[in-house]
């Protein structure tokens, strides 16, 4: 996914550095799509960080009162799914954001 992003936006930077839209109502109309395609991506993986992020801490606080090795390995291992999820997030955030503002260069654009 975050290739197929990453293209698609310089795809676009592409065009509006070159300043050559031949049909602006599509490009918008066909980047308004994209854009609805990429929030649900972001959605989804918000809401997996976050079911992720929940079941790391419940079991680390339990494990704080109830000792258990199983428990510690486990804590480990939900860490070390969550941290790639984290940053994972923040790039499809930080991407939708700019296809928001590459939409209104393109829509101000002549």
């Amino acid at each position: 996914m975050r290739d197929y992003m990453k293209e698609y936006i310089e795809k676009i930077d592409k065009i509006i550095d070159e300043k050559k839209i031949n049909n602006k109502e599509e490009l918008l109309s066909e980047h308004l799509v994209k854009i609805q395609f990429f929030q649900h991506e972001r959605l989804i993986h918000f809401l997996v960080t976050m079911l992720f992020a929940i079941m790391f801490l419940m079991t680390f606080l339990y494990s704080l009162n109830n000792f258990n090795i199983g428990l510690i390995i486990l804590n480990i291992l939900l860490l070390c799914l969550l941290v790639p999820y984290i940053f994972h997030y923040y790039y499809l955030e930080n991407s939708v954001q700019y296809m928001y503002k590459q939409y209104d260069m393109l829509k101000n654009s002549k």
